[in-house]
């Protein structure tokens, strides 16, 4: 059975902490924000010490990142109250927002590829992502492995393959195959600047 693109982000696949919260941190979102960010989205900082959506990094490197996006809260302006969420819809709010997200160097994530050919010999090799379309039911991100670069500095690194269960969508070789990565250039691992 071959496999079909069912993108659902960057998913915790292991971290230092334990789980649910796999050592979250929370970080903020600007109040004029009105780009959604959805659960497993790659996050960016930006120089006013927010977090935005990723950008795509498909096929150059020098795309740092300030973790995962797993959830946040905020005043809704609407509902009146404190409206905890999978997902930010990028309106809605009064004032900034309190966003969670995954920044351990040690985190790992599975992500599926795009329509690339893979092969093990992807371990071991950067990676950049698409952002994808997110679904604004589930606040599921739609990001998704992009084709591999030497560029040493890309987002992400391929650590494994996913091959089991044997049959699961995304364990067959070929396009759409599903991969273990780890941060290869997120905030906490790099002593750089934005």
């Amino acid at each position: 059975m071959a496999n079909t693109a069912a993108y659902n982000g960057f998913q915790q696949y292991s971290g230092t902490g334990s789980a649910p919260t796999y050592e979250q941190v929370a970080v903020t979102i600007a109040s004029t924000s009105t780009t959604a960010i959805y659960n497993g989205d790659p996050v960016e900082p930006d120089a006013n010490g927010f977090i935005v959506r990723g950008t795509t990094s498909s096929s150059s490197g020098n795309t740092q990142i300030a973790g995962v996006f797993v959830g946040c809260k905020y005043l809704s302006v609407s509902q009146k109250r404190v409206v905890w969420s999978n997902w930010w819809p990028g309106s809605d709010n009064s004032g900034n927002v309190e966003a969670y997200i995954i920044n351990d160097p040690n985190a790992k994530f599975v992500a599926q590829f795009g329509n690339v050919s893979v092969a093990q010999t992807y371990v071991n090799s950067g990676v950049g992502f698409n952002i994808g379309s997110g679904n604004s039911t589930s606040g599921i991100s739609g990001a998704y492995l992009a084709t591999l670069a030497t560029d040493s500095s890309m987002p992400f690194k391929v650590v494994a393959l996913v091959t089991d269960p044997p049959g699961v969508n995304g364990t067959e070789a070929g396009a759409y195959q599903k991969a273990i990565v780890a941060f290869n250039n997120v905030s906490t691992k790099q002593l750089t600047g934005v």
